[in-house]
């Protein structure tokens, strides 16, 4: 018999170690990362990956693991609401993204093409919870650029002439749709939301060694497979009120809440995966600050309360 939903769920974070990365997850956020020394780029928060699978933290189904909620029928309904996709695996995938340096010039792969190349689609939002003075995003490319050109520049080593660069400050955002050409500019901090997938392509990394003193492996054709070169020079996205991205993969949004009020005012009864942007969010004894990341099943949001004036992303179902 499936378990009554609580009224959130907490995830035990994945570190993973990145050459670009830096130690903002445990200087800014107090987190007990795996090694004293190693760089961090990223914290898998809530993941159903065969390699790093979610496990729960706390409450009646403590230790159980993401896929079994998602693979019991029972669970699916109570957790994710009646409106959750029939896919074989919970279909969202959510991280923290700490670029102390540059990340390399990458492509995800568009579904026309990523079961030829062996690889998964991935379509992904950025949420920039901060960013250092002159802090840049590389995204699309540049005017005149076709594929043409583009294989000289990586041929001479200087595709970074080719890609159009955005400046980017705290509290924008940017929707990366599968087969835009994109990396993350050093002194960011950024809450991504995207697919369930790990398919990226790199097409260049700034000609850096990787950890191990070793080049980074590099996908140049599989890369120009997927990239739209008529991807030119676009720009940060705006807001329209509440709503800051509507795809076919998921909804999300960004609230403000005054202190003391009900999460449901943001919520509405909907199945919600809720990152704590500024202030907190409490429910009971347990308290949610920034970088935190929570599930709400449907209906259970009024459980939870702002602390202070508290500002939180909310993702949802389409």
């Amino acid at each position: 018999m499936s378990a009554p939903p609580d009224s959130f769920i907490r995830f035990e974070p994945i570190y993973q170690t990145r050459v670009w990365g830096g130690r903002l997850l445990a200087e800014r956020f107090g987190r007990d990362l795996p090694d004293l020394e190693l760089p961090f780029g990223e914290s898998w928060e809530i993941s159903a990956r065969e390699e790093a699978d979610s496990r729960i933290l706390g409450g009646s189904l403590d230790g159980r693991r993401l896929t079994e909620l998602w693979a019991d029928p029972g669970l699916r309904r109570a957790l994710f609401g009646e409106s959750a996709p029939d896919a074989d695996r919970f279909p969202l995938l959510f991280k923290i993204l700490d670029a102390r340096d540059t990340l390399s010039i990458q492509v995800h792969p568009p579904a026309s093409v990523a079961a030829a190349l062996g690889g998964e689609p991935k379509t992904e939002v950025w949420y920039i919870a901060d960013a250092a003075a002159g802090a840049m995003l590389y995204v699309g490319v540049k005017e005149g650029i076709d594929e043409a050109r583009f294989r000289e520049a990586l041929a001479s080593g200087e595709a970074e002439s080719c890609v159009h660069s955005v400046p980017v400050s705290k509290g924008q955002h940017l929707a990366i749709p599968s087969g835009r050409l994109h990396a993350i500019g050093a002194g960011l901090l950024i809450y991504e939301i995207q697919q369930n997938s790990d398919t990226t392509y790199r097409v260049y990394d700034w000609n850096r060694p990787g950890i191990d003193g070793k080049p980074r492996e590099l996908h140049v054709e599989e890369s120009l497979r997927c990239i739209d070169f008529s991807d030119v020079t676009p720009g940060m996205d705006e807001p329209d009120g509440e709503l800051l991205v509507s795809c076919e993969h998921f909804r999300l949004e960004r609230h403000a809440l005054a202190s003391g009020s009900s999460l449901d005012v943001a919520a509405r009864g909907r199945f919600a995966i809720i990152t704590v942007v500024a202030g907190g969010i409490t429910a009971g004894t347990t308290v949610f600050r920034e970088g935190d990341f929570l599930l709400v099943p449907p209906g259970r949001a009024g459980d939870l309360h702002a602390v202070g004036a508290a500002e939180l992303l909310l993702t949802t179902w389409p």
